[in-house]
């Protein structure tokens, strides 16, 4: 019996996560499996992986062979570089102690890696919420902007249309007076 370690399939549709299992190459994808060891979620930034570590390396030794996304996972999380320090600890290469430390150096390595990239990927967040921020203001601003000078405008309109209507009032108002005027004139010489 061939036994693998490989990533199952879970959840909806385009919000897939897997879990990563240990099963029999003869089996369906979603299907029977021997044990769950972990698991992983592509969707979050960065990907979310859970991984029981004794367990995915006491099954590497037993000989179970991960499929190629397995591999990444497993070598990214450190349990490749773990079963090939046990293996050269078999060989008589070096003693449990060198692998061990060799193992947490790069362990503490990885860990600020990881922390680099996710305070990358926090501050590319916040900068792009900066630069959307920046402009959904400007666009209020220039709407605010284009409203005033709407609002002037109509004002201004109606103040031109009040004024159009009290100057031909004025104007009657105006001729009145004069009409007025002039037959007082006119009535007084003939007075005389």
């Amino acid at each position: 019996m061939s036994v693998k370690i490989r990533l199952a399939r879970k959840g909806r549709k385009k919000q897939a996560y897997y879990h990563i299992v240990v099963a029999d190459s003869r089996s369906p994808r979603d299907g029977r499996f021997i044990e769950r060891i972990g698991i992983y979620n592509p969707v979050t930034d960065p990907a979310t992986i859970d991984i029981n570590f004794e367990k995915a390396l006491d099954w590497l030794q037993k000989g179970a062979q991960p499929t190629d996304t397995c591999r990444a996972i497993l070598s990214y999380k450190g349990v490749l570089l773990k079963k090939h320090l046990l293996e050269g600890v078999k060989k008589g290469a070096f003693n449990m102690d060198e692998a061990e430390k060799r193992f947490n150096a790069w362990l503490t390595k990885k860990e600020t890696e990881i922390e680099a990239q996710k305070s990358s990927i926090e501050k590319k967040g916040e900068d792009s919420r900066k630069k959307r921020l920046e402009a959904e203001t400007a666009i209020k601003d220039a709407k605010a902007d284009e409203l005033a000078r709407k609002r002037a405008a109509l004002a201004a309109e109606a103040e031109a249309a009040a004024r159009a209507a009290v100057a031909p009032a004025e104007e009657d108002a105006a001729s009145e007076e004069t009409a007025s005027d002039d037959t007082e004139e006119t009535t007084e010489p003939a007075q005389e």
